[in-house]
């Protein structure tokens, strides 16, 4: 889709984003769209016989940022949520529109890299210690990377591997 912040050029994108700053205007409506999509394969998901709390959501960037605002908006239980290197949208209405009581207790681990110029790392701490207020905060970790830019890394995707093996351990068959 054409993305403002790429001189309106299509991209892959799960919404318009205008800018990257603080105090940046959001495509709410595109956000929303796009959470209820998600929502709609989460529940597809269930329907395949998958419970919604074997389901973790997670992205990097938008996509990550996306994972964050569905799970707190659902009302299906998930188990977490892997948010790289993002951020929360439409942060300035929560807690008004409240965390959905469902993932209260849900787990995320938030990552990001420290020399990222593309999502400030600064957008990643205060998005974690916002998590922190939304749901249990001892199930919120952010972890950071010392020199990473708008990536990943091995080290992040062994803390991923370790955080789903931890949330989705395997089920037996007795």
């Amino acid at each position: 889709m054409p993305v403002t912040l790429n001189m309106r050029m299509s991209m892959p994108s799960w919404f318009d984003i205008y800018g990257l700053s603080a105090g940046a205007e959001e495509d709410e409506a595109g956000i929303k769209r796009a959470s209820e999509n998600i929502k709609a394969m989460i529940d597809q998901e269930v329907k395949n016989g998958i419970p919604s709390h074997r389901i973790i959501l997670g992205g990097f960037s938008q996509g990550g940022a996306l994972s964050l605002y569905t799970a707190l908006t659902t009302q299906q239980k998930v188990a977490g949520v892997v948010a790289l290197s993002c951020w929360l949208p439409l942060r300035n209405s929560f807690p008004q529109a409240s965390a959905s009581s469902a993932n209260q207790d849900m787990h995320v681990l938030q990552c990001h890299g420290d020399a990222d110029p593309l999502v400030p790392f600064v957008f990643g701490h205060q998005t974690a210690e916002k998590m922190k207020t939304l749901v249990n905060p001892s199930n919120v970790t952010f972890k950071s990377y010392r020199g990473l830019v708008h990536s990943a890394c091995p080290e992040e995707m062994v803390d991923v591997k370790k955080f789903i093996e931890k949330l989705l351990p395997p089920i037996s068959d007795e």
